[in-house]
């Protein structure tokens, strides 16, 4: 199967050639998400409730898998975040991510304490995301993925012509565009029929992940006084 034929012809944009993406992703070993327009479309209420979708956390989930078979530890996984989710906050202590960092307007500062406090350099980064509040980070990470926002025309033009983006995706953060990325990537690094075989007889392998997984306890941080602090 020509995977990046596949996702071109359901809508997807490549902004560099998929040979090129395809050997960026072999490196990955940092998932870093925005959360507002990347989870879900953008609207909440006046209690910052939002919503997220669980076809996305599925392929978060066997994208973390896919990065645990390559790498032979699952990769680190954060929000960056510019507000106070507090959805946001319940799914990334349900999915037992690393971080959770909000209240951030200057995004690549985040990406500086990473490299100073956790060990990680920008090559080993994905960031997904969808506005620009996130521009910063998306210029300093490797690969990088932005949601689609029909609505968004000059910002897409912008990020193309700057070189701020790999790929685009065909769905919007309502109809479950970190789905596609997700199996994109996968799919990309061909590990699609294995991650399917494991999960599908959760086999030792699979369990050993999940085991893996699940020993994390997000920690959260926010930016006071220009600082990243621990809350």
């Amino acid at each position: 199967m020509d995977v990046a034929a596949a996702f071109s012809n359901n809508g997807g944009e490549f902004i560099i050639e998929p040979s090129a993406l395809t050997q960026k992703l072999k490196g990955i070993k940092v998932l870093l998400f925005d959360w507002d327009g990347v989870f879900h479309a953008g609207h909440k209420n006046e209690n910052r409730s939002s919503t997220f979708s669980e076809a996305d956390s599925m392929g978060i989930n066997m994208l973390r898998f896919c990065y645990y078979l390559m790498n032979g530890e699952a990769p680190y996984t954060a929000i960056i975040t510019g507000e106070n989710n507090e959805t946001a906050y319940h799914w990334a202590k349900r999915e037992n991510l690393n971080h959770v960092f909000y209240g951030v307007k200057d995004k690549v500062q985040i990406l500086r304490w990473l490299e100073e406090n956790q060990g990680i350099n920008k090559v080993e980064v994905l960031f997904v995301f969808d506005d620009i509040l996130d521009l910063s980070l998306a210029k300093e990470s490797s690969v990088r993925y932005m949601v689609n926002r029909d609505s968004g025309i000059m910002l897409k033009n912008t990020c193309k012509a700057e070189g701020l983006c790999d790929y685009i995706t065909a769905n919007d953060a309502g109809n479950h565009a970190l789905r596609e990325l997700c199996e994109m990537t996968i799919a990309l690094n061909g590990k699609w029929e294995d991650i399917i075989s494991h999960r599908v007889s959760f086999s030792d392998t699979y369990s050993a992940y999940l085991s893996e997984r699940n020993s994390n306890t997000p920690e959260f941080y926010t930016i006071k006084n220009r600082e990243v602090v621990k809350v």
